[in-house]
């Protein structure tokens, strides 16, 4: 197990890191793309300025795990072990990433890219999305009750598929719950 420890400018790419659990570790600048980061244990960790893209996340435990700066193109989390999953993101490039199936109750993403991604009968019930661009994707059949949408944009979410009760959206974002019926608002 590796507790505490800090791995500075490290490249995993195309390599797997050794399966064992990590506890308070921070990750800065290290490159995991295209990595198998499959059946590992992330707890209470910290990955700054870091590249995941296209990495591997089958049964990956992320516990309590903070993204800053990251680039995190098409990953699967829904790949990811859900039993206490929990995650924070700021100032993130989440293209293309996909989080179907999941509950993330109160998750916030903050700064962050997230076109065309998939939240596909994800649970985000209260989630932050601050200053976020939503363009392409996807909301089918989401909860998005209490979520806040008010400084995000390029959102289209369709009342009829979605749960969106009491979510908050700013006046100018009204037009991506419209987009649907193909009228113009001024």
């Amino acid at each position: 197990m590796a507790h505490n420890k800090v791995f500075n400018k490290v490249d995993f790419s195309g390599d797997q890191l050794k399966k064992e659990e990590y506890e308070k570790c921070v990750f800065t600048g290290c490159d995991f793309s295209n990595s198998d980061l499959s059946g590992i244990s992330f707890m209470n960790c910290a990955f700054e300025n870091s590249n995941f893209s296209m990495a591997k996340v089958i049964n990956t435990s992320l516990k309590d795990v903070k993204f800053t700066g990251c680039k995190l193109l098409g990953l699967n989390f829904n790949d990811c072990n859900k039993f206490l999953l929990q995650l924070y993101f700021d100032d993130c490039n989440l293209k293309l990433t996909s989080f179907r199936h999941l509950k993330l109750k109160g998750i916030i993403f903050s700064n962050c890219n997230l076109q065309d991604s998939d939240f596909t009968q994800t649970d985000l019930s209260a989630a932050v999305f601050d200053n976020c661009d939503l363009g392409n994707t996807i909301f089918e059949r989401t909860v998005l009750e209490k979520a806040d949408f008010r400084t995000s944009y390029n959102y289209s979410i369709f009342p009829e598929t979605n749960r969106i009760k009491k979510a908050k959206f700013s006046r100018m974002g009204i037009a991506g719950l419209l987009d649907r019926y193909n009228i113009e608002i001024e």
